[in-house]
Order: structure tokens, then C-alpha cells, then sequence
């Protein structure tokens, strides 16, 4: 199975340990990273998502990112419309993009806490999904 993933740059102290347990939870699943893809912020992810969908040998995309509470609803905005684009761009290559992004309203103690289970998480879920639509 070959994955790619997209991990944002900003909040990289969370982002960074992100990406090296998914990397690790891929490896001992035997999964193929065929592309790992840094961009400055989650609201940069869907062209490059969207690319790698048209990608043949892609079969999933997992995202990773952190969006941390500021002084404003940003981080509500953010998160929210990342959601519907990946969803839509699932949906519209009919292969899983992964939601390994944390937030909204979260705490930068909150977004360290989540960095283990949302990033293996986000790599089983590939995994899965690509199994069950491999079934169908």
C-alpha cells in the first residue's frame, strides 16, 4: 500500500513529533511512504492533497497538522474549512485522505498530548480504509 503524507510546517514543535510517529506506526505496518510533503500551514494542504490524489501509485493521503487556539476564532475557521475540502477531495478521487490534524480550540498542552494517538491513528485509518475499498 502506498501512502503519502502532508504535514504542516506551522506549530512544527507538535507537527515534527507528528510526522516521526507516523512514520514509525506506517513502517510497522509495512506501508510505503512514496511522498512526505511539508507546507507552511493546514490551510495550505489541499492543492498538494489534491495532487497527489491524481497520483496513480497514491493510494491514501494522511494529513498532520496542529491548530492551536489563539486570541481569536482562527482556529475555528482553519480547522473547518480544512475538513470540507479534504472530505471533498476524498470523495472526488475516491480515496482516503486522513483528518491527522488536532484542533480547533485546543491548547498547545492539549495539542502535545494528542500527538501519539491522532498520528497513529490517522495511519491506521488509511490503512483501513484502503482495505475495505480494496473489498468493495
Amino acid at each position: 500500500m502506498n501512502i503519502a503524507i502532508v504535514v504542516s510546517e506551522f506549530n512544527n514543535e507538535i507537527t515534527s513529533k507528528m510526522l516521526e510517529v507516523a512514520l514509525e506506526k506506517a513502517k510497522n505496518l509495512k506501508l510505503n511512504i512514496k511522498y512526505t510533503c511539508k507546507v507552511p500551514g493546514v490551510f495550505d494542504m489541499p492543492i498538494v492533497i489534491d495532487s497527489l490524489l491524481k497520483k496513480k501509485e497514491i493510494d491514501a493521503v494522511v494529513t498532520l497538522g496542529a491548530v492551536i487556539k489563539g486570541q481569536t476564532k482562527h482556529d475555528e475557521l482553519i480547522t473547518n474549512t480544512i475538513v470540507r475540502v479534504i472530505t471533498d477531495l476524498s470523495i472526488k478521487y475516491q480515496k482516503p485522505v486522513t483528518l491527522g490534524i488536532t484542533g480547533p480550540g485546543m491548547s498547545e498542552r492539549q495539542a502535545q498530548a494528542r500527538i501519539r494517538p491522532v498520528a497513529e491513528r490517522a495511519i491506521e485509518s488509511a490503512e483501513k480504509i484502503v482495505d475495505q475499498l480494496r473489498k468493495i
